[in-house]
């Protein structure tokens, strides 16, 4: 159960806060890590959070990097910008059946476009993987360090690329405006996937007014999955 005074998790036995002092730098350092995979997650930029919660670019970088603690006036902010709650954001990861806790999360965009999101991994990790069902959207070229694969499910999924030269962290651009035209435009099928590195300008959704359902998988700069074996 959670405290309500404290939103501290507690022992339904003692009603005491389990752990000490190392359970809490433990908990506080899981939370940039979590921060960041919410933000990827919904396919922000660090500059669209700060529009959206108040907060300085450089803030939100320092707390997602772990080199600031996160505190309730900046957790409150990005929990309203994310549409989660503070527990979500602070607790420990839940740990057991995965299917018990998986949780999807509807959330609308820039453009009111509206989508479900479901994180299928319940821990900050190196990779995270997500499902996505993703609605009809206004295209808007986004770039961020990282490394994508896409696995399309359902649906048709529209994939566009601007050039990898303007490709910068932070920068982004609606198609055909602000210099970040369209190079390269690709149609995914069930059954199909793509990789690419998000450093270069791109955007993903579905063909005109469907919907489309994918897997997502990302991870860090350089750190893409390694095949091991590939049978016909």
């Amino acid at each position: 159960m959670t405290d309500p005074a404290t939103g501290h998790r507690v022992d339904g036995n003692t009603g005491r806060s389990p752990g000490g002092p190392a359970q809490l730098s433990a908990v506080l350092s899981a939370v940039g890590p979590r921060l960041r995979a919410l933000r990827r997650g919904r396919g922000l930029t660090l500059a669209e959070v700060g529009r959206r919660s108040g907060l300085s670019v450089s803030v939100l970088s320092r707390v997602e990097t772990g080199r600031r603690q996160p505190t309730l006036d900046l957790l409150i902010p990005l929990a309203r910008v994310y549409r989660v709650s503070l527990d979500e954001m602070v607790d420990p990861p839940q740990t057991g059946d995965p299917r018990v806790n998986l949780k999807p999360r509807a959330f609308t965009g820039p453009s009111s476009d509206r989508s479900v999101i479901v994180p299928l991994t319940g821990y900050p990790g190196r990779v995270q993987v997500f499902k996505h069902v993703l609605g009809p959207r206004e295209p808007r070229l986004v770039s961020h360090p990282g490394y994508a694969w896409l696995y399309v499910l359902a649906g048709s999924l529209r994939l566009l690329f601007g050039d990898p030269e303007t490709g910068r962290e932070g920068r982004e651009g609606r198609e055909g405006g602000e210099g970040r035209e369209i190079v390269e435009e690709l149609v995914l099928q069930p059954g199909e996937t793509a990789r690419f590195d998000p450093l270069t300008p791109h955007w993903f959704g579905p063909v005109g007014q469907t919907t489309v359902e994918l897997l997502h998988l990302f991870g860090p700069q350089g750190h893409g999955p390694v095949t091991r074996l590939s049978r016909p």
